[in-house]
């Protein structure tokens, strides 16, 4: 048994393998997302010539983004359904917009299926690996 001064083991403190992985791949893929939604409606393909003020909805993902890099698993959780708004735009565009915006709005929805997935396995092991050692 260990005093609450004593710092834990190593065993205790660090994840999983699978769970740094699902971390390192929510952040990537949310990066990825953030960057595509920027350049997107400001320079790719933009509604309007010149930009658009639609590169705001990276906002809410700029947050995540800060939540993601503190293991906060709130965070994880609350971006497993906000990247479901990402994902259905992604597909209305696809299905109503012409190419390049098309192309665009497929690499939207891969990349919300990725995050998405990440974010899921990873609060699912990282859960699972509290409750081993708890």
């Amino acid at each position: 048994m260990t005093d609450a001064l004593s710092p834990p083991s190593p065993s205790l403190s660090t994840p999983g393998a699978d769970v740094a992985a699902t971390r390192w791949l929510a952040v990537g893929s949310l990066l990825a997302l953030l960057v595509l939604c920027m350049a997107w409606e400001l320079w790719l393909a933009p509604l309007r010539p010149g930009g658009s003020w639609l590169f705001l909805k990276a906002l809410p993902l700029a947050f995540a983004l800060v939540g993601l890099l503190k293991h906060r698993m709130y965070t994880y959780r609350w971006v497993s359904l906000l990247v479901w708004l990402y994902f259905t735009e992604g597909v209305v565009r696809a299905w109503s917009d012409t190419a390049p915006g098309r192309w665009l709005a497929l690499a939207e929805v891969a990349l919300c299926l990725l995050l998405f997935a990440a974010c899921a396995a990873h609060v699912r092991w990282r859960q699972r690996a509290a409750r081993r050692q708890g």
